[in-house]
């Protein structure tokens, strides 16, 4: 047995339970060992520790990105605009993606931001092939998610279901690979139950883009509005709820209707969500991952975090991709949330500790990596967990100071550990290191 490795700071943050001022990690063959104080973890494992480091910072559990696309790093341009609504985005877009890219070198350039930010697991969405090995390549866990676009009926009919099950399978694992049917508007309703099938038989996940656009439930419900008509403009009326005048249902209901919504799936955006809606997601156990950075800058509104929080709904946080948001840095869309969350009414002195939870432990649950997901849960500092860390320049002493400090203010990461091994520290200049 190897020994052990001792990872101490002046503040450790496990999410798990409440911070711990000059505390420790243990550390053995990528798993936790313990967490404590580092005078009561130095007395109790004596001589079977090896190694030490000592950190000027806050230790925390690795970030987890909900929500990403990290082929689109080479999109930035689009991302530094400002857009007055999703539509105008997406024909920027649109014409930033058709001009040439090598897509692995942005994918991978997207992983080493990642990394270089404390993140330690993604939902990375990949929509073209040669993007899907970045964070196999990396060591990044998390899920590498095939997106599925633009299916119609008839056409899926013929062969999608063989097309899009060679594409998944081409993705290289681990770390674990997964579905993405895109949006209601990109794909059939047909099509989506044949996606949720297919997840069931091969035991992958989903992830969807869900009332991200103001105009989505007006597409759900009656096949009209800014989303439907640029749709029947490219050419796709023949869609079921295009041609079917809507579903009757806002974009949650339509979802779960065709029975996407379970514990096997999770959301990003949902912004523009009621009460009722957010009800439905707590019971089938979907979380949401939130991206109010990304938000901003394609002239959406903020996403109901103070609700989520008050009414329970499992979060976590996304940065989506640099075509619609400033950076890769998840404790930016952190800092952002705190303040959307105090403008919003939530007035509870557990807000840092919920947000913190949000973009670590809430991540993982969303990707099926948290507790009870398996015998090494990711997103906290506990015994048997994945010994996934990262260290950020907090300079507050006091551990509660220390946790506002780093929600708030979103320091630099000063290393990023995966499975107990170092990927990337500040005072490397060459990426990761493995």
């Amino acid at each position: 047995m190897s020994s052990i490795t001792l990872h101490r700071a002046r503040t450790v943050l496990p999410v798990a339970t409440p911070p711990i001022a000059d505390g420790a990690v243990a550390v053995r063959d990528g798993r936790i060992v313990a967490v404590g104080t580092h005078d009561a973890l130095t007395a109790e494992l004596g001589e079977t520790v090896g190694e030490r480091h000592e950190w000027d910072g806050a230790l925390t559990p690795g970030l987890v990105n909900a929500h990403t696309h990290l082929q689109y790093t080479d999109m930035a341009e689009v991302g530094r605009g400002s857009y007055p609504s999703f539509e105008t985005w997406a024909l920027a877009f649109e014409k930033g993606y058709r001009t040439e890219h090598d897509w692995a070198a942005s994918a991978a350039e997207g992983v080493r931001l990642s990394i270089a930010g404390g993140t330690t697991a993604v939902a990375e969405i990949v929509t073209d092939p040669a993007a899907g090995a970045a964070v196999h390549d990396a060591g990044l866990h998390g899920i590498v998610f095939w997106e599925v676009f633009g299916w119609k009926r008839a056409a899926w009919e013929l062969d999608g279901r063989e097309r899009v099950l060679s594409q998944l399978e081409a993705l290289p694992s681990p770390p674990a690979t997964g579905l993405s049917p895109h949006a209601i508007y990109s794909l059939d309703t047909d099509v989506f139950r044949a996606l949720q099938h297919l997840a069931e038989e091969h035991g992958v996940r989903l992830h969807i883009h869900a009332a991200e656009s103001a105009s989505e439930d007006e597409f759900a419900r009656f096949g009209t509005g800014a989303l439907a008509d640029r749709w029947r403009g490219l050419g796709h009326s023949d869609m079921q709820l295009l041609s079917g005048g809507g579903s009757g249902d806002g974009v949650v209901r339509y979802l779960d209707s065709l029975g996407v919504l379970t514990p096997h799936s999770h959301l990003a955006h949902g912004i523009y969500v009621d009460a009722d809606d957010r009800a439905l997601l707590r019971a089938r156990g979907v979380s949401v991952a939130l991206c109010p950075r990304s938000n901003a800058v394609i002239g959406l509104d903020a996403p109901p975090v103070a609700d989520y929080l008050l009414e329970g709904n499992p979060i976590g946080v996304g940065t989506d991709s640099l075509s619609s948001s400033p950076s890769l840095n998840v404790l930016d869309d952190v800092a952002e949330l705190h303040r959307l969350a105090q403008a919003q009414g939530y007035t509870g002195d557990d807000l840092h500790a919920r947000l913190l939870h949000a973009a670590t432990a809430g991540g993982a649950r969303a990707l099926g990596l948290g507790l009870g997901s398996g015998p090494a849960p990711s997103g906290l500092l506990a015994a048997e967990a994945r010994a996934d860390l990262a260290v950020f320049a907090v300079s507050s002493t006091d551990p509660r100071d220390a946790l506002a400090e780093l929600v708030e203010n979103a320091p630099a990461a000063v290393a990023t550990i995966v499975d107990g091994c170092t990927l990337w520290t500040a005072a490397l200049t060459n990426g990761t290191n493995r």
